[in-house]
């Protein structure tokens, strides 16, 4: 896929305020400073359309971004260990949850997971929640780049055996560095055949 337009359309405090509408939206979500900023931003080859910052949870509204007119980029706020206050972290679980659950609009949800770390509770907690609900998800692996290839493919090669105890079939998994550009393709190329399929 060549993205040609990546624009910002709204921001929204809730699921009832996402635009109306029949475009399928593709959501990516992470824990706090996973790099979701820079990975869509790698995606999508615009340096300033996702908002960067050093500061974990930052992201407290749902973006939405339309790309080559057909199809929406939804960011969605981190999850866990941002640092805001209680109320406002309960705030952002129930935005999260309003609209995973209930956007009739979401066709997949990307979820990221820094590949540097072992698999961690608030991940496969939020992964459990994805399959008893049945929305349909991917992984991304975000920061390849960080770690030997033994290293990736031992953190990984975790995140499977663990899944593996839970899940009949894993789901679909990506590896991804937003400074290599590593992954692009492969998610750009999933989301085509995905809008491919009517």
């Amino acid at each position: 896929m060549n993205i040609i337009s990546a624009t910002f359309l709204c921001s929204s405090q809730k699921a009832s305020q996402c635009p109306a509408g029949d475009m399928r939206e593709f959501a990516f979500i992470g824990r706090s400073n996973v790099g979701k900023s820079s990975l869509i931003n790698m995606l999508t080859q615009r340096t300033g359309l996702a908002k960067v910052s050093g500061t974990p949870g930052k992201t407290r509204l749902i973006n939405h971004f339309t790309i080559n007119g057909q199809w929406a980029l939804v960011d969605l706020p981190g999850y866990g260990y941002a640092k805001v206050s209680r109320r406002e972290r309960s705030g952002f679980s129930s935005l999260i949850t309003d609209y995973v659950l209930n956007r009739e609009q979401l066709y997949y949800l990307f979820v990221l997971i820094d590949a540097r770390h072992e698999p961690l509770r608030i991940d496969l907690e939020f992964i459990r929640f994805l399959g008893v609900h049945g929305v349909p998800f991917g992984i991304a692996f975000t920061k390849a780049d960080k770690l030997s290839q033994a290293q990736l493919d031992r953190n990984i090669g975790n995140y499977r055996k663990q899944l593996s105890e839970e899940w009949e079939e894993l789901p679909r998994m990506f590896v991804t560095s937003s400074e290599k550009g590593r992954g692009r393709d492969e998610i750009l190329d999933f989301i085509e055949n995905c809008l491919e399929q009517s």
